[in-house]
């Protein structure tokens, strides 16, 4: 059994999979699947799991490069929003796009990762680093 505290198959295949530069997607209940992106869907109940739980895991396997954000989480301020500014530390460099221009980009996803969160805009695109 793995030590790590990243249990699920399809997520630590994903993450394992990665490369400089790739694009993983942790979004929110709402947040939508590109066609041709693989979904990896975490999400039994409104809530569970929350975002937070999700991104905290994630960073615990995968080397993060940059982040990017939705610019309308700055006015919602999710519980996300305080997570994130929490881990700042180890996702790199910010950027900022509107809504409509993180849907885009998740297009280039490897993964969405569906989560329970039910705020809005507590979606993030990590992108991958590496360890040397």
């Amino acid at each position: 059994m793995k030590k790590t505290p990243l249990l699920n198959v399809a997520l630590s295949r994903v993450i394992a999979g990665m490369g400089h530069g790739d694009i993983l997607v942790i979004g929110d209940a709402g947040l939508p699947v590109p066609p041709g992106v693989e979904l990896i869907d975490l999400a039994i109940t409104p809530g569970l799991p929350d975002f937070a739980s999700v991104l905290r895991v994630v960073l615990s396997e995968l080397q993060v490069e940059r982040h990017v954000l939705a610019e309308e989480m700055q006015k919602v301020v999710p519980p996300a929003l305080v997570e994130i500014e929490r881990l700042k530390g180890k996702l790199g460099k910010r950027e900022w796009l509107t809504h409509e221009d993180f849907k885009v980009l998740s297009r280039s996803a490897r993964a969405v990762v569906r989560t329970g969160e039910c705020q809005p805009y507590s979606n993030i695109a990590l992108i991958s680093g590496v360890t040397f």
